[in-house]
C-alpha cells in the first residue's frame, strides 16, 4: 500500500455518499485535511496509513450537540476495518490507521501515540483555523440555531462564555486556544499563521457592529 492517486481515489469513491449532510463534514473537508497532512507529515510518517486515516477519519459524523459526539471517532475507526481490508491493508496498518482515527477527535480526548496520529489530529484541526474555519465555525453554528454574537456583549466581557448559544463565543472557547496544541512544529506554525487571519477578521468584526476587539482575544 502507498500514497497513490488510484489508492485515494478508490478511497473518496468509498466515503463521498456518506458526506453529503454536513457541509462542514463534508468530501471537501477530508481532501483539505489530506492537503494539510502531507504539509505536516515528515519521513518518519506512513503516507498509505496517513492517506486512510484523512478519508476514514469522519465515517461515523455525529452532529456537535450529539451526546455521543465524544464516540464518533470510536464508531468511525470500528466502520473502517473492512473497508481497509477490501482495499489490502495488512492488520498492522489497519490498527495504525484505526488508532489515528480514534485519536484525532477533540471531543473523544485519546492521546496520539503514533506519527501519523499525530499528523491527523494536527491535520484535521488546522481546518478549523484560517478562512476556511471562519466558514466552518458559523455554517455549524447556523446549523444549530445558534446566535452570531450576544448584541449586549459581544466578546463576554461581563459574563461567561457560552458558545452552545452564540458562535462567536467559541472561538475564545476552543479556536483560537488550537495553535498551542498542535503536536507538530509544522502544523503549529501553519495554525499561528491561520490564527492570525482569525484575528484580523474579528477586528473588522468589531469595528463593524461597533465595538473594539479585547486585547484578551489577541493574547489568547
Amino acid at each position: 500500500m502507498d500514497g497513490s492517486a488510484d489508492l485515494r481515489t478508490r478511497l473518496r469513491a468509498v466515503v463521498a455518499h456518506r458526506m453529503e449532510t454536513d457541509p462542514a463534514h463534508d468530501l471537501a473537508h477530508l481532501d483539505r485535511v489530506w492537503t494539510n497532512a502531507q504539509a505536516i507529515a515528515d519521513d518518519q510518517t506512513d503516507m498509505s496509513v496517513l492517506l486512510a486515516a484523512s478519508y476514514l477519519h469522519d465515517l461515523v459524523n455525529l452532529p456537535k450537540d450529539d451526546p455521543d459526539r465524544h464516540l464518533a471517532s470510536r464508531k468511525s475507526a470500528v466502520e473502517s476495518e473492512p473497508i481497509l481490508q477490501d482495499l489490502g491493508y495488512n492488520s498492522n496498518q489497519i490498527r495504525a490507521i484505526q488508532h489515528a482515527i480514534e485519536a484525532h477527535s477533540f471531543s473523544a480526548d485519546i492521546t496520539p501515540k503514533t506519527a501519523e496520529a499525530r499528523v491527523l489530529r494536527d491535520a484535521d484541526r488546522l481546518d478549523a483555523l484560517g478562512a476556511i474555519g471562519i466558514a466552518r465555525n458559523f455554517s455549524v453554528s447556523g446549523a444549530l440555531g445558534r446566535t452570531l454574537y450576544d448584541a449586549a456583549d459581544p466578546f463576554a466581557q461581563n459574563r461567561p462564555l457560552d458558545d452552545l448559544h452564540f458562535s462567536l463565543d467559541h472561538w475564545k472557547v476552543k479556536l483560537l486556544g488550537l495553535p498551542g496544541d498542535m503536536l507538530t512544529q509544522t502544523g503549529r506554525q501553519i495554525a499561528e499563521q491561520r490564527t492570525t487571519r482569525m484575528i484580523r477578521f474579528l477586528e473588522e468584526f468589531a469595528e463593524e457592529i461597533g465595538n473594539s476587539l479585547p486585547q484578551s482575544w489577541v493574547n489568547d
